[in-house]
């Protein structure tokens, strides 16, 4: 857990989960150039956390990571729990972290369903649960905030093969609506939805014939960045002062496309 004079309180604090690789990478630098400590959590990247700690720590702020399975929903809570009892302060959560794969509707199994479920929304609840009261502390101009990664492809633009995956993110911007209310007015809630600001790195989605055929229906005619999404989450965080409950898209215009 986290050592108690890791942070001083002086400086926001963050948690991020998924916080070493790609969108949860860059979004933890955003944070931190914009004065934010972090707290991320990772799955298997501890090699990538420790590289993230080091960048963050050289941008003035204090970083610490912690391996964290959020297939286990009611474990990520406690630890999302003690986590707030330690830290001085808690200003942002980022919901960053998600399982990302293909399940065809002949090949689904109630176990891969209820996994994919469980990381992406049934944790994501959890962990907001048990850091409301933090968040509803902060000591920002603007109050605390939570923002989720949704996805265009949950929200109403469905995609064929990932059943599984539409569903729990679609579960999650419901809660990023819900919590809106529940937590008003101290602490605001939204998501940012991508349409692709990375393709992934393995599968049949990192073919390129895919992806041109994919992005022929991107009116920007390109596929966005992990630091265009950066971007759109610490608005949201820091800066959207009268949004809440809303869901940004961040797809180049797909969803018009």
């Amino acid at each position: 857990m986290i050592e108690p004079d890791r942070f001083s309180g002086s400086r926001p604090i963050a948690l991020v989960t998924g916080c070493a690789r790609r969108v949860g990478r860059a979004t933890s630098l955003e944070l931190a150039k914009r004065g934010c400590d972090i707290v991320g959590t990772y799955n298997t990247g501890m090699d990538e956390a420790d590289s993230l700690g080091a960048e963050v720590e050289s941008l003035g702020g204090a970083f610490v990571a912690a391996r964290v399975t959020l297939d286990d929903p009611a474990n990520a809570g406690r630890w999302a729990a003690i986590l707030c009892e330690t830290l001085p302060r808690l200003d942002v959560l980022i919901h960053n972290a998600s399982v990302y794969e293909p399940t065809p509707l002949d090949a689904v199994t109630a176990a891969d369903a209820q996994r994919i479920y469980n990381v992406n929304a049934v944790s994501p609840l959890l962990i907001s649960q048990a850091c409301a009261g933090k968040l509803k502390d902060s000591q920002l101009p603007i109050g605390g905030a939570i923002v989720a990664m949704s996805d265009i492809h949950a929200i109403g633009r469905p995609r064929r093969t990932h059943i599984a995956y539409a569903m729990s993110k679609s579960a999650l911007t419901e809660m990023v609506r819900t919590l809106a209310v529940d937590l008003a007015p101290a602490v605001r809630v939204n998501a940012v939805a991508p349409g692709v600001v990375a393709f992934p790195e393995s599968g049949y989605e990192s073919d390129e014939p895919m992806q041109a055929r994919y992005l022929s229906r991107v009116p920007l005619d390109r596929a966005g960045t992990v630091e265009e999404a950066a971007g759109a989450i610490a608005w949201l965080a820091l800066e959207a002062s009268y949004t809440t409950g809303q869901i940004l898209r961040v797809d180049g215009g797909r969803w018009i496309g």
